[in-house]
């Protein structure tokens, strides 16, 4: 498995433009949000009410974001955690509304980060590599950090490797 600074620098390579990462500050959170969402129905098993298709691919995210790095591991599992319980929340208005507001998150958000790769002039990382999808979520936290000061030496590793930011 490649390391948390390869997955970053590879992915930062498609995002040097400040505008496009402040578009995924928002467009991700809303896909992510929007697919817990989506896949919270229906129920796996009659006796688990828990275990829907959104817990597994939950579970199996915070595993990969766990193994990957500890620190951002922790915050995008509690940010899953609170994915699915808005998830249930909004189902308990019925599967049409749960599913209409997933859609349209999923719709805008996607909108969102293309807007971000006009300004970027460049593809969304994941057309030339599918793990782009799954490193999105840790590469927002990621950034978040280095706003506030966070994590400085990773920052750099990643700026040596994919350039600064425009």
């Amino acid at each position: 498995m490649k390391t948390l600074a390869d997955q970053l620098s590879q992915y930062a390579n498609y995002h040097r433009d400040h505008r496009n990462i402040w578009t995924h500050f928002i467009g991700i959170p809303m896909i992510v949000a929007s697919v817990c969402i989506m896949a919270a129905r229906p129920n796996l098993l009659a006796t688990a009410p828990w275990l829907t298709p959104a817990s597994v691919l939950s579970a199996l995210a915070a595993l990969y974001y766990l193994r990957l790095d500890l620190r951002y591991g922790l915050v995008l599992s509690t940010f899953l955690v609170a994915c699915l319980a808005g998830a249930d929340m909004l189902n308990s208005f019925g599967s049409v509304t749960a599913l209409s507001v997933g859609a349209g998150m999923f719709i805008a958000g996607w909108i969102i980060q293309f807007i971000g790769h006009y300004f970027e002039g460049r593809k969304p990382a994941f057309i030339d590599d599918a793990i782009g999808l799954a490193i999105g979520p840790v590469f927002v936290v990621a950034e978040l950090g280095f706003l506030i000061g966070l994590r400085r030496d990773l920052e750099a590793a990643i700026i040596k490797r994919a350039g600064a930011l425009r």
